[in-house]
This record gives structure tokens, sequence and C-alpha cells, in this order.
């Protein structure tokens, strides 16, 4: 089944968090899932599958070096091909 995401994950007593966002992004993306980073959160596209198993694999990952949040909202309602369209959203920031 295909299905979106929108995660944010929160690194917690770390200094810098862009280095566990992208950490955890790659893990996604190496799972074979599209991955959108936007300002606040994470855009993710994929097999229900792969994107349960993808987000347990990055959350241990990142779990065993700080502790994290992550909040995920998902969707089974989505457009067919959406991964295959560019990326044309403006960031706000």
């Amino acid at each position: 089944m295909k299905v979106q995401a929108e995660v944010s994950l929160y690194p917690l007593r770390t200094e810098k968090l862009s280095g566990p966002v992208a950490e955890f992004c790659q893990v996604l993306r190496l799972r074979g899932l599209y991955v959108e980073t936007r300002s606040m959160s994470t855009f993710v596209s994929g097999e229900l599958g792969l994107l349960f198993e993808a987000l347990r694999e990055g959350f241990e990952i990142l779990g065993c070096k700080t502790d994290i949040v992550v909040d995920l909202k998902i969707s089974n309602a989505c457009p067919a091909r959406l991964e295959d369209e560019p990326a044309t959203r403006e960031r706000v920031e």
C-alpha cells in the first residue's frame, strides 16, 4: 500500500539539530523512500512496509546515540506518483 507521512524528528540534549535530522533522512532515502526535507518536518512517501521498517531503523540508530522524539502523521489517501513530480514548494524561513 502506498502511503505518505509527515515526520518531525527532535534530537534532545544536542547542540546541532541538523546532523541527526540529516542522518535520519539518509536512512529513509537508503531504503528507497521519497524524502523531502522541509523547514519544520520531513515529507516521506513510499510503500507502507518500507516506511515503517525505515522509521524503526532510523529511530534505533539515532536512539542509540542521543535522546530523540519523533512525531509522525501518516495517510493512505495520497496522490499515486507524487515523488515523480519535482519539488516546487517554497521553503518558508
